[in-house]
């Protein structure tokens, strides 16, 4: 039986698109055609039985994507009789014609609750949640839970200043309108290195200091600028803490300032927190120069994490653009954002959905020494960002550490670090050479911290090569293994291999072999699934289930790569013989 997923999804209904501070773009592809929307909407009510809509239900889109050859998918996030509907989100889609052609969906039942009369008064709420995350109660809005296979009227309560969440230190609480139960506790911003690893790093009295180094100093770059004509892009050098010397784009503003910012994709931006923990972007310092040279490869300069992040964000927006013509996190044409130096002795990277922020800590001084902007954490961290765009993949529990488990929780921890890969091999730096390991700079005794090929050699998170019953509840790192090593079995197969100087060796449940497909289509058909065919619920049958409809949309059903993603799945115990009873 499905297990129910915890975080909220009204967010995604009551946000805006503003600039800054802690909202976000609520629709991605504003320029969409009204009739599409219309079209979509009117074919969730036409067919109810199977897209689960009810009398009270309003539909409101997040996002309209378009397929090359025409159909189209119109993802919404709901709201009854005017309260949103955690995990009641769904995915229409149309053919070229615009007729309804099937639909994917989080509840697979009712969304209507049994009453919608409140026991618990507003306030009653709030100081219910306060209590729970530990921290400042914001509103209480009352909301529909439909995650646990019923339909709970609860009210949802951000908390600031929480003492179960890192990052931002924000909470989403949401309480049981009725009984006052809470029902779920979850961190807004989602850190690299969970709690349990910490803990385990700890214990181990391990001290993370990864090597760093920079390349020879090169001449000054910068773009040509008529005078007086400004902002205009120009091109500066960075000298970073893991990527060596690298090309920034950056914006001048007057003869002889330029700021961190890249006018070249859609003003994506580092800033400056000054060990603070800001909670709004307009909050943080810019980085301003007179010569275009950022930082000095060494933590002294303060620019210099900001060279590392500045880069890292680049490559992995240019990485989802030229890849799946993706423009921006969001896909709204608008930059991303990055906030180095935050909060004092913070040994994390996060990714903040309300602040559309990557946030880097300078390191806790004592197990990690060094702000944690490597490359692939950047691509991992920014990757949930898409995940938040898109399906909202979210663990089913949190325990009261702030460790999350479950199967789409896991999910998306594994599409982050495939993704993150991928950045890296889109990359290509000498000094951060691609791979399919996972945190492999970060100074580990175990030389990486997760690796895709055989994730069981991952002993620190315990990582799973292969799904079986007791994955429903996994720790999100550790179960990310099962869909990670699927997809490195469907881009490269089974057995014994050297990729790039790292020797892998992937195997399979049944002893049988894979073939793999190579990495830019594995790539393809697992972002295709996510964007397309994945909601806040799905599991690895369904992660299944959605990358063979990739496979099938873009090679057909009879093709060779439809049937590697089946054999990859097979090869990790994911079958349609023991898909769990919904």
């Amino acid at each position: 039986m499905r297990r129910p997923h915890i975080r909220g999804l009204a967010v995604a209904v009551a946000v805006t698109s503003a600039a800054t501070g802690l909202t976000g773009t609520a629709f991605a592809n504003p320029t969409a055609s009204p009739s599409v929307v219309d079209a979509a909407r009117s074919a969730a009510f036409a067919h109810a039985s199977a897209t689960g809509v009810v009398r009270g239900d309003q539909l409101r889109p997040q996002d309209v994507l378009t397929d090359p050859e025409g159909a189209r998918h119109v993802r919404f996030v709901r709201t009854h009789d005017g309260m949103p509907v955690l995990g009641g989100d769904l995915v229409v889609h149309l053919t070229e014609k615009l007729a309804y052609a099937g639909v994917t969906r989080a509840a697979d039942h009712s969304v209507r609750p049994d009453t919608t009369r409140a026991e618990l008064t507003a306030g009653e709420a709030r100081a219910k949640a306060a209590a729970a995350a530990k921290g400042t109660a914001g509103a209480a809005e009352l909301v529909v839970d439909a995650r646990d296979g019923d339909a709970t009227l609860a009210y949802q309560v951000r908390v600031t200043g929480s003492d179960t969440a890192e990052g931002t230190g924000t909470s989403t609480v949401v309480v049981d309108a009725v009984t006052g139960a809470i029902l779920s506790n979850t961190p807004d911003a989602d850190e690299f290195l969970s709690p349990k690893l910490v803990r385990t790093l700890r214990a181990r009295g391990e001290r993370l200091d990864p090597a760093t180094g920079i390349a020879p100093a090169t001449p000054r770059l910068t773009g040509a600028t008529a005078a007086g004509s400004y902002p205009a892009p120009a091109t500066g050098t960075g000298k970073s803490l893991f990527a060596g010397q690298v090309q920034l784009s950056t914006t001048r503003t007057a003869a002889t300032t330029y700021v961190l910012k890249d006018s070249r994709r859609w003003g994506t931006e580092t800033r400056d927190a000054r060990g603070l923990e800001p909670v709004s972007f307009a909050q943080t310092k810019r980085f301003v120069t007179s010569s275009n040279i950022w930082g000095n490869g060494t933590v002294s300069n303060r620019a210099t994490a900001a060279v590392d992040a500045q880069y890292g964000v680049a490559e992995t927006l240019d990485f989802y653009k030229e890849r799946f013509h993706r423009k921006g996190i969001r896909n709204d044409s608008r930059g991303a954002r990055a906030i180095v130096h935050f909060g004092n002795k913070v040994g994390n990277a996060f990714w903040d959905p309300y602040c559309g922020c990557m946030l880097y800590g300078d390191g806790d001084g004592e197990l990690f020494k060094k702000p944690l902007v490597v490359l692939d954490v950047t691509g991992h961290e920014l990757s949930h960002g898409v995940v938040d765009a898109t399906a909202r993949l979210e663990p089913t529990r949190v325990d009261r550490q702030g460790n999350q488990y479950g199967e789409p929780g896991s999910l998306n921890e594994s599409l982050a670090d495939i993704f993150g890969s991928g950045v890296e091999f889109q990359a290509r730096n000498a000094k951060n050479p691609p791979n399919y390991l996972m945190g492999e700079k970060l100074g580990l005794s175990q030389k990486f911290l997760r690796r895709l090929d055989k994730p069981s050699l991952d002993v620190l998170e315990g990582a799973i090569d292969y799904w079986s019953p007791a994955v429903y509840d996994a720790e999100v790192h550790a179960g990310s293994g099962v869909s990670s090593h699927a997809f490195y079995l469907l881009a490269e197969g089974s057995g014994r291999k050297t990729i790039g100087g790292v020797a892998y060796d992937s195997p399979t449940i049944d002893g049988l072999p894979v073939k793999g497909i190579g990495r830019a289509k594995a790539l393809a058909i697992f972002y295709r699934a996510l964007t397309r065919y994945m909601v806040s619920t799905t599991d690895f049958h369904d992660a299944r289930i959605a990358t063979l409809k990739a496979a099938r949309d873009m090679y057909g059903s009879g093709s060779v790569e439809y049937k590697a993603v089946s054999r990859a799945w097979a090869a990790v115990n994911v079958r349609v013989a023991n898909t769990p009873t919904r």
